[in-house]
């Protein structure tokens, strides 16, 4: 049956369950979030620890971002065929076994942890958006997307400004790592009971495990799919390279601002997230369009983005910082629209494939970032000049993300035509 037939057919107690389950999955997007964000406030002590230049930690962090991609497929395909339940908490496990491998201290347990990491992870948002479309009322989904990835970027966030002020001066970087795998085994055991067992039965396709990603060949055959992907994906390269890699670096050694001074400012970015994840996921709701929000706030982030790096005394570093963050938002306008032109039964694949396209980008692009920062400085430190001419790649991608958006459907409430005020997805249910 499809998505909307199990959400209006199933109990309310059963409805209740997932979107209860729907709030733990938040905390687990939360603290991956959070552990993803985290080496950029550490690098002195990575390249330290691991004998590492620019190009050497950018390597490091980006692993995540392989893993990530890779497991996006398998967590939609997983989350269709198998259900809620045993998948998430598997994913939970994963991200433990990572961030304490992460914390021992050798290069080796290092990159496999952030490969681990970047795995289980891969299981969160596409998780949490599975269950809210499961418990929570479907007229309602993109404002949930949006509040889901608010939770994301709150992780973000503290991943910054709170482990910055902690790992030097609390505990141990180390430590910080081991405590944090500790904590994800009891959230999975927390998901596990919470989440209720009934998923999706499918109306077609083998019990082989190839038939699992079946649904893929449906999402990928639509052209629109690569379009959300591509212009998701370049939407989110400001942040998921330019500020939790770079943010830190670039306001320290571009622009001699003091390491906590730095750390406070580059936590707006995500702190910007926080608020315009909700707010423009409420106003695509709301105005019934997709494509204008969607447009609007690339703008917003492309304004942000080419004042920071190239009239960095123009305006204060907080104010771009949030309003980039804000704008950043946008991205996850994309994640609704794929749900939108593709049909209710595969949903979960429809996930797994934006997160798949999106995260394949950063993680091609993350070590090239760091090469070419490291060419341009000569292999000594970063200049401004190094962060400027690299930073125009960003800027590009944003006017490609931009053009890429005239061309994606329009999916909202106001474009239906036998829409007054009814959202597509009770149209199609």
């Amino acid at each position: 049956m499809s998505v909307n037939t199990v959400a209006q057919g199933a109990t309310p107690r059963v409805r209740m369950g997932f979107a209860i389950a729907w709030g733990f999955c938040l905390l687990f997007y939360f603290a991956q979030y959070a552990l993803r964000s985290a080496p950029g406030v550490m690098i002195p002590e990575l390249t330290g620890a691991f004998g590492l230049n620019a190009l050497g930690v950018s390597a490091l962090i980006g692993l995540y971002y392989y893993t990530y991609s890779a497991f996006a497929i398998i967590a939609g395909a997983a989350l269709d065929r198998l259900g809620p339940k045993y998948v998430i908490p598997a994913g939970i496990l994963m991200t433990a076994a990572g961030a304490i491998l992460f914390g021992l201290g050798s290069s080796g347990g290092a990159q496999a942890g952030r490969l681990l990491q970047g795995a289980g992870s891969a299981f969160a948002f596409t998780g949490a958006v599975y269950l809210a479309t499961h418990g929570l009322r479907a007229a309602y989904l993109a404002t949930a997307v949006g509040f889901t990835q608010c939770f994301g970027m709150l992780g973000g966030s503290a991943g910054q400004f709170a482990v910055g002020p902690l790992v030097h001066g609390v505990i141990t970087w180390q430590q910080f790592w081991l405590l944090s795998g500790v904590a994800m085994v009891v959230l999975a055991v927390l998901i596990f009971l919470a989440t209720p067992a009934g998923h999706d039965e499918r109306k077609a396709g083998g019990t082989s495990l190839l038939s699992m990603f079946a649904p893929y060949k449906v999402v990928l055959s639509n052209p629109q799919s690569y379009l959300c992907g591509f212009c998701a994906g370049l939407l989110f390269l400001p942040t998921t390279i330019g500020d939790m890699i770079w943010g830190v670096p670039f306001l320290r050694d571009g622009l001699g601002v003091d390491y906590t001074e730095a750390v406070n400012r580059a936590t707006m970015v995500p702190l910007g997230w926080v608020i315009g994840c909700p707010l423009l996921g409420y106003l695509a709701d709301r105005l019934g369009r997709r494509k204008p929000v969607l447009i609007g706030g690339a703008v917003v982030m492309l304004l942000a983005s080419s004042i920071t790096l190239y009239l960095p005394t123009l305006m204060p570093h907080y104010a771009m910082g949030l309003l980039l963050g804000i704008g950043s938002g946008a991205a996850m306008i994309p994640y609704a629209i794929i749900k939108e032109v593709n049909p209710d039964e595969v949903k979960g694949s429809a996930t797994g494939a934006i997160n798949f396209l999106v995260f394949t980008l950063s993680a091609l692009l993350a070590p090239v970032y760091g090469w070419l920062l490291y060419y341009l400085s000569d292999g000594g430190g970063l200049t401004l000049g190094a962060f400027q001419i690299s930073g125009a790649a960003g800027i590009a991608g944003i006017l490609l993300a931009i053009g890429m958006a005239f061309f994606l459907k329009e999916t909202g409430s106001a474009a239906q035509p036998t829409a007054r005020g009814i959202s597509v997805w009770k149209a199609a249910s």
